[in-house]
């Protein structure tokens, strides 16, 4: 078992690392966004609603999670029961997997609906970073592809 510690070690960190991603959040900007012009309109939160945003899985979680299980349960009898009980534990191990990275990838956001100065109404759905409440005066913040609401 000593012997597959480090391959444990280097499969539990890219499990982890690609189960991060990054923050999508109105008050996060990537490098390339800096320095761009975007387009400013003013408006009045209409409504707030909660939402769920879910980013796509990558397949991390299961690949990483069947490796693990698959080793773990490979160390458990021998020859036959040995594969056997592998099989089961890659299964089993790319299942939970792919339920980790799944919830890792779901986070909170707000679908915010505004009222335009000009009288039309927009719904942005951004991360749930800050408070929105209906009848605050607010700013969208638009390159032509993303638009954010901020204060």
């Amino acid at each position: 078992m000593k012997t597959y510690l480090p391959l444990v070690a280097l499969l539990s960190a890219g499990l982890l690392a690609g189960c991060a991603s990054p923050p999508q959040s109105g008050s996060v900007y990537r490098s390339y966004q800096a320095q761009s012009e975007q387009v400013v309109r003013m408006g009045v939160v209409e409504s707030v609603r909660n939402v769920t945003i879910v980013n796509p899985e990558s397949g991390v979680g299961t690949m990483g999670g069947a490796a693990l299980g698959g080793l773990a349960g490979s160390q458990i009898g021998s020859g036959n029961g040995s594969a056997a009980v592998g099989i089961v534990g890659a299964i089993a191990g790319g299942l939970i997997g792919n339920r980790v990275e799944a919830n890792a990838n779901n986070r909170p956001g707000f679908e915010i609906t505004v009222k335009l100065d000009n009288g039309e109404l927009r719904a942005i759905t951004q991360s749930a970073d800050e408070l929105f409440r209906p009848g605050e005066r607010v700013r969208l913040l638009s390159n032509g592809y993303q638009t954010r609401v901020t204060h």
